[in-house]
């Protein structure tokens, strides 16, 4: 199976909740591979969001295509480092190539949806050539149904299918606006709401991190969810 990782903006939680997604399948048995078709914002030798992956998940296949230093979306990223920029393509047929030996392959995109890989192509369509689901990542607080919405109305536009909803980051005390945003999340854009990781999740050894997702994913994605408490 191949599930893609989009987030409703940048520093949501995505590389968090993907580590969770493939602790759950680790812990069945699963051979798991993680695909970040380009990281942003470091450098040759900086610990990449792979890297988080790897601490958290140990045994886990991980594989990056390029990395640019500029803090930008990948196309933009790309220029600046006068560097050939990932195409949705590639990606896609890394993607299916390490699903001939994995029984799950998470790709994980760069910021949003629609962040741009190249001059016309974004996350939708690595997603589109691969026909795979996308799961998105989402934050807790106040903005973050519009923000959902908003991407879950992209994902149907472009013909692609929503897994679910994730809150990447559900904070120790949650204000008034997460509070309610957990019960309407589901509401407003029509997918399920398929957990909530509590924020700072990935400071945690890794077999707490394993029994974290364990409890804070739906079991769609091998947890066993509950509501968080505010």
């Amino acid at each position: 199976m191949i599930l893609v990782v989009t987030g409703t903006g940048t520093g949501v939680g995505k590389t968090i909740v993907t580590a969770a997604v493939a602790a759950n399948a680790v812990a069945r048995g699963e051979r798991v591979a993680v695909l970040k078709p380009a990281q942003t914002g470091v450098g040759p030798a900086d610990a990449g969001d792979l890297a988080e992956v790897e601490r958290l998940v140990p045994g886990v296949t991980t594989r990056e295509l390029a990395r640019y230093p500029d803090p930008l979306a990948p196309l933009t990223a790309a220029r600046r480092a006068g560097a050939v920029p990932v195409t949705p393509a590639e990606a896609a047929d890394v993607a299916t190539k390490l699903a001939t030996d994995h029984d799950l392959v998470l790709v994980e995109g760069a910021g949003g949806l629609l962040v741009r890989f190249t001059d016309e192509g974004t996350l939708a369509e690595v997603a589109a050539l691969l026909d795979a689901p996308v799961l998105v990542v989402a934050a807790a607080g106040l903005g973050t149904l519009n923000h959902s919405a908003l991407t879950v109305e992209a994902l149907r536009a472009h013909g692609l299918t929503c897994a679910g909803v994730v809150v990447g980051a559900w904070p120790a005390e949650p204000d008034l606006a997460a509070r309610h945003n957990i019960a309407d999340l589901p509401v407003v854009t029509g997918v399920p709401l398929l957990g909530a990781l509590p924020d700072g999740a990935a400071t945690l050894p890794v077999g707490e991190f394993a029994e974290l997702a364990r409890h804070t994913l739906a079991p769609a994605l091998g947890g066993g969810w509950h509501t968080p408490q505010a």
